[in-house]
């Protein structure tokens, strides 16, 4: 006879909203996590508040041990005393080093936001909305040493609709993340799940998308632009120029295949919207902030900015 999941000792690791939401879950659903694992708490703000970790603090609400290694990698045997059957991770934030990954009795799974084989790496859900994929998901993985690479145990699919963005997908995918490890974590400790492996010729990346990827390339198209907009949105926010100044766009609309300009003029400031030139069409932006402004929609910014027509998005 199997034994119930709440008789199996799980750590749990994992740092920001979406992962807390499935802690959470689990928590809730009988699972007997003996530890959490988090990144360390963060200075926040102008104020410099020390802030932990949105897993931390739900790992604390239960009344969980927390540990919250700088290095998981040079730290990672403080984890044994805990004498873990499984490791679960999601959205942990480090490189789990190998002797973690075969600590427990089974081998540590991982909760990966994307269809593998395709999106290994860092930023899967950002970048299935920037490549205009119409369906991502969550795959339950084995850990391995090469990062993302093992044999997938099982999926969940996940529709991204024409207005998703970054924030409207994450809220899909947390669901997802948790209906998966519910059905799957059981099946994985009792041995039902066989696993396949990925097919290398099928594998893209997601790589971190860093600061200096945040600035919109004019080079793209108006379809591109959208979906990078929408990659970024609501955090941190893709940009453009205007003014010597970064403004940042939250939602954009595409308007029609017209060329009526330069790439970059912005081409009318009115109740239609704030359309400026690509190079296949007029794109409208509809939610901007200008560099030390509030965000706002487009009306709002077009009657409190004077002669915009005048100027050029770079």
């Amino acid at each position: 006879m199997y034994m119930e999941i709440k008789n199996y000792r799980i750590v749990y690791m994992g740092t920001p909203s979406v992962s807390a939401y499935v802690l959470e879950g689990l928590i809730k659903a009988g699972f007997n996590i003996v530890l959490v694992v988090t990144k360390e708490d963060k200075i926040v703000g102008r104020k410099g508040v020390l802030t932990p970790s949105d897993v931390k603090v739900t790992a604390q609400k239960y009344g969980i041990d927390v540990f919250t290694p700088k290095r998981i990698r040079d730290e990672y045997e403080f984890i044994r005393k805990y004498n873990p059957d499984l490791i679960l991770t999601f959205s942990y934030g480090q490189i789990i080093p190998e002797q973690l990954i075969n600590m427990p009795k089974y081998k540590a799974i991982n909760l990966h936001g994307s269809l593998l084989p395709k999106l290994r790496g860092a930023s899967p859900v950002q970048t299935a909305i920037i490549e205009g994929h119409d369906v991502t998901g969550v795959t339950l993985m084995e850990m391995t040493k090469e990062m993302d690479a093992g044999k997938m145990y099982d999926k969940e699919e996940v529709v991204i609709d024409y207005e998703d963005n970054n924030t409207t997908l994450f809220e899909k995918i947390k669901e997802a993340a948790l209906n998966l490890a519910i059905r799957s974590v059981p099946a994985y400790l009792n041995g039902d799940l066989v696993g396949v492996e990925q097919d290398i010729n099928l594998v893209t990346f997601a790589n971190l998308i860093k600061p200096e990827k945040e600035k919109l390339d004019l080079t793209n198209t108006k379809e591109q632009l959208r979906n990078y907009i929408r990659g970024l949105a609501d955090n941190p926010g893709a940009y453009f120029y205007l003014n010597d100044k970064k403004l940042k766009v939250y939602k954009a609309r595409i308007i029609s295949d017209e060329i009526l300009g330069q790439v970059g003029d912005i081409i009318e400031a009115s109740k239609r919207g704030f359309i400026i030139q690509t190079i296949n069409g007029l794109l409208s932006l509809d939610e901007v902030q200008l560099e030390g402004k509030k965000r706002m929609d487009y009306k709002s910014f077009i009657n409190g900015f004077k002669d915009l027509i005048n100027y050029k998005i770079i």
